[in-house]
């Protein structure tokens, strides 16, 4: 019997929702072709419709390949699958709201981008004026100070973006530099606008001149380019952050005007992976899929002290000495309890040049640090940003140059102190 008969329900409407599925997934950035649809159809059929569970997990096993799509699957299968309101839910969503008519609520992980697929990137159809009722009223909004789409794609959520906006940002950053200034090496070279005094060149100078001092020879102090060591959370939490930090890191990996000495790069959630060579790799695409296949813990829990702990014992010494500049990016949320996070953070610290804190919780307002593992990493720290958006990676990039650079630091140490 060829492999595409099946023996299904005559009318086919499960296969054609089935198909619906999985186009709305391929919208939405995940790799979802024919033979996965033919999987999850016969997956389905042996499986059975009966339970809501087992159908969730039957169609993640088929459609599902790598871990940084698991967010979009779910939000997907829930509007499309199990919220019988989800197309009302997607049209507030796509459509300007009316402040006290609808509730309004942040957008949760990929829901935008959930959206945009299952509605095609079109908007429903709204009445025409005519239609409307004796008690309404026609609302005229002048549009025409709104801020450039450029401008909002720069401020705009990494995890509130639809594919294209992913796509339109990753090219701003892949332009965004990263300048340092470079440092003063104890080494000297002979300079005629040195200031400092080679007293051996002058001496032999004047022996070949009967001893006669005619000039005095000047050095200078070397300058060399520090090293740039990147630990990224790559937990559930900062999947979608981690990603475009990536795909900055890998930019700056591989310009070629010399800025910094090397790049070393690492991911950590539940265990520390080394993926510097992967980064090296001139296709950006090719190699955030290598750091993917080779960092197992994808969206999972978040070890930052025993993460740290490994680093400062296995690759501290191999990768911080000449004075490196680290950047630290993760939210602080560390679910292992039992580790010295503190010690761990005082240790980096006292082995870079510089600590840079990346945290995409600080574009909230109201941000504190109550949580135990940001209390216990904050005073370890030179500088505190965010980086939720490409406007916050410019301002990363401005202010790793100046070294005095404190960020929210000292505003959020105060408060530490207060409330203690």
């Amino acid at each position: 019997m060829p492999e595409a008969v099946f023996d299904i329900p005559a009318d086919g409407k499960l296969v054609a929702n089935i198909v619906h599925f999985a186009r709305a997934l391929r919208r939405a950035g995940l790799r979802v072709g024919p033979g996965p649809v033919l999987r999850a159809i016969r997956a389905v059929e042996a499986a059975g419709f009966s339970d809501r569970r087992d159908f969730y997990w039957v169609l993640h096993a088929c459609f599902v390949s790598r871990p940084e799509e698991r967010v979009i699957f779910s939000q997907i299968f829930r509007l499309y699958w199990r919220d019988p309101r989800y197309l009302e839910h997607m049209m507030s969503m796509m459509l300007p709201a009316l402040r006290g008519v609808q509730q309004e609520r942040p957008a949760e992980a990929a829901e935008r981008r959930a959206a945009e697929a299952l509605l095609d990137g079109q908007a429903p159809d709204m009445p025409a004026a005519e239609d409307q009722g004796p008690d309404e009223t026609e609302i005229e909004i002048d549009a025409s100070a709104t801020a450039s789409e450029v401008e909002r794609l720069r401020n705009l959520d990494f995890e509130l973006m639809s594919v294209e906006e992913q796509a339109a940002a990753r090219r701003m950053i892949a332009k965004l530099d990263l300048p340092v200034r470079p440092l003063a090496s104890r080494r000297t070279v002979a300079a005629k606008s040195g200031r400092l005094a080679d007293w051996r060149r002058t001496m032999r100078a004047a022996i070949r001149s009967g001893g006669e001092f005619r000039t005095m020879a000047m050095r200078r102090r070397r300058e060399r380019w520090p090293n740039l060591v990147v630990l990224c959370d790559i937990s559930g939490s900062m999947s979608q952050y981690s990603r475009m930090v990536l795909h900055f890191v890998h930019a700056v990996a591989n310009r070629r005007d010399g800025t910094w000495a090397r790049v070393h790069a690492f991911t950590f959630g539940t265990r520390l992976t080394n993926v510097t060579r992967h980064l090296r790799q001139r296709d950006v695409d090719q190699a955030l899929a290598a750091v993917g296949a080779q960092a197992q813990d994808w969206q999972g829990g978040t070890r930052i002290g025993a993460c740290l702990h490994e680093f400062n014992r296995d690759w501290s010494r191999r990768v911080m000495g000449q004075g490196a500049v680290v950047l630290l990016i993760t939210d602080g949320l560390d679910r292992d309890t039992g580790s010295d996070l503190s010690r761990e953070m005082e240790r980096l610290r006292l082995s870079a040049r510089r600590v840079i804190w990346v945290n995409p919780l600080l574009r909230w307002e109201g941000f504190a640090p109550r949580a135990r593992g940001i209390a216990a990493m904050l005073p370890h720290v030179d500088s505190f940003r965010a980086g939720h958006s490409v406007a916050s990676l410019e301002a990363l990039a401005r202010a790793i140059s100046v070294p005095s650079d404190r960020g929210d630091r000292d505003r959020l140490l105060a408060l530490m102190q207060k409330g203690s």
